[in-house]
């Protein structure tokens, strides 16, 4: 069971990393290619839209079937909304305290709100996911034997990792851009990030010790994450359509179908 947790750890370690990485483009590059950027978003988001089906969801529901007396399409179902639910109520949060800063500093901490609300923001949406990752390597103590689950949580891990990465660029690139020294840009980019380590960790110790929250934890981390691909990502990435109209497509489709063809083929 330790075991599962410190794997959770090491993986949200992961996906902090690789959020750093994106933030640290503002060290090296003036800017970097939105043409990359959008067709890193749009992979992202593929991955995430497979993962949340093959290695979230269809095991929610297997386990359902094994361990519960609630109908699969209750806890599934029940799960999946808890979990978009939560990121919509942590963007209304969000909007609303920006709204609030905003209207109390418009003249003379406008800079200091606007950096406050951006990580804040993107801190929030870090949350559910570190959440996922925790969660999918949880599952493992109940599966340790199976490669496939192991595939659905490195997946899980690897996905919500290159989703980072143009997060983590999207905190700091921005505040480059209004006078901040790359220093600066470069920490307030990465620390968006620090909270998945600690959900990740706190999501793999419900899953442990607590079973039968296991298919409700699984349909949880699927609802948020399609939520934030398509409220977030997908948008994102296709801001620039009229000028790159299949970069981002592409991407998605190149996404899913990588994800889809690791799944089903070491099923």
């Amino acid at each position: 069971m330790n075991n599962v947790v410190i794997l959770a750890l090491i993986a949200t370690l992961g996906t902090w990393f690789i959020t750093a990485l994106g933030a640290a483009v503002v060290i090296f590059f003036h800017s970097p290619s939105p043409k990359v950027l959008n067709f890193m978003l749009g992979f992202a988001s593929g991955v995430m839209i497979a993962a949340s089906f093959w290695s979230l969801l269809q095991p929610a529901i297997e386990r359902i079937g094994e361990d519960s007396s609630v109908p699969d399409y209750v806890v599934a179902t029940a799960g999946f909304l808890i979990g978009a639910m939560f990121i919509w109520c942590s963007d209304k949060i969000v909007t609303r305290a920006r709204k609030r800063t905003d209207a109390v500093g418009r003249k003379n901490n406008q800079r200091i709100n606007r950096i406050i609300m951006l990580t804040l923001s993107i801190t929030l949406h870090n949350i559910p996911e570190g959440l996922a990752v925790g969660v999918a390597f949880g599952s493992l103590s109940r599966n340790s034997s199976s490669a496939e689950a192991l595939l659905g949580a490195i997946s899980v891990a690897i996905g919500i990792g290159l989703q980072n990465f143009p997060e983590g660029a999207a905190v700091s690139v921005p505040l480059r851009r209004e006078g901040f020294s790359r220093r600066k840009s470069f920490i307030f980019g990465q620390a968006s990030a620090m909270v998945e380590p600690v959900a990740g960790v706190l999501g793999a110790l419900l899953v442990v010790y607590i079973e039968a929250i296991l298919p409700y934890a699984l349909s949880f981390a699927a609802g948020a994450m399609i939520l934030v691909v398509v409220h977030e990502l997908i948008p994102e990435c296709q801001r620039s359509q009229n000028a790159q109209p299949y970069t981002a497509t592409m991407g998605i489709i190149s996404g899913f179908a990588t994800m889809m063809l690791l799944d089903v083929m070491l099923s």
